[in-house]
């Protein structure tokens, strides 16, 4: 994707805050995550990076990602520059609902040490990770109670293949790996990855093929993604929300998390 000349002004500027030797403010951060442009990154193609829009982040994250108890731990997988992250800790529009409890932890995991060193900036709340997400089990990072993401879609290269799942569907090897480190997950994925297009009602080949060979259960969204069709940059994926409560069967053993530091 080649910027037009007002992006490419607007990413400069967005780089200039990332690069300025001192805390940015809320507004600042703000601005970075509105106009950092991922096509401005050479990877963005080959990992199929497209950042999750405002407003979609933001609702996911009054009505879907808040906590019923004080101190979990959530984790972003794939998680970008943060923005699914951010909205899940600074979203105004928590404070009405019922599930505004304080986070314990919030861990966002990033394979591209570029975007990483942007949502250090812009949230530097969280533990940032620098790595591949199919090796999240392997990483002693502890068990969460619930994971978030918004992971590249379709049959992309990857490093290994998640446990329980070989097909080539990439989102598929995210949700399979979250199962193993959290009990719940919500995830922004292709429509098609979830039920047939024409028929809603019915899951697709795919997500059948899914849940019979992982065990897990992909949930339907109570909303609609269209709204938000415009905002992703270059593309317009026809996307949907899907959440599962893990089995506890799948579970890897992992160690308890260390000591919470509350960040919201």
């Amino acid at each position: 994707m080649t910027l037009t000349r007002a992006q490419a002004h607007c990413h400069e500027a967005a780089m200039e805050l990332i690069d300025a030797d001192r805390p940015l403010t809320h507004e600042e951060k703000e601005y970075v995550l509105d106009h950092y442009q991922p096509a401005a990154n050479t990877r963005q193609a080959l990992d199929g990076a497209y950042f999750t829009p405002r407003g979609l982040a933001r609702t996911l994250a009054t009505y879907d990602i808040g906590c019923d108890r004080p101190g979990e731990r959530i984790i972003d997988l794939c998680a970008g520059i943060g923005r699914l992250a951010y909205e899940t800790v600074h979203a105004p529009d928590r404070k009405y609902n019922r599930l505004n409890m304080p986070l314990g932890e919030i861990v966002c995991v990033e394979k591209n040490p570029e975007y990483v060193r942007v949502g250090q900036r812009v949230l530097p709340e969280a533990r940032w990770v620098c790595a591949d997400v199919l090796d999240v089990p392997d990483l002693d990072l502890g068990l969460f109670d619930s994971a978030i993401s918004n992971p590249p879609f379709g049959p992309l290269p990857r490093s290994r293949d998640a446990a329980t799942y070989r097909p080539r569907q990439f989102e598929y090897h995210v949700i399979a790996t979250a199962a193993r480190i959290a009990n719940r997950g919500v995830f922004i994925v292709p429509r098609a990855s979830v039920h047939e297009e024409r028929t809603p009602a019915n899951d697709s080949e795919s997500s059948q093929r899914f849940s019979a060979e992982t065990g897990i259960q992909l949930d339907r969204w109570w909303g609609d993604t269209r709204a938000w069709a415009g905002q992703w940059g270059s593309v317009k994926p026809n996307v949907t929300v899907t959440t599962s409560q893990f089995p506890r069967a799948l579970r890897a053993a992992v160690a308890p998390a260390h000591s919470p530091r509350f960040c919201a």
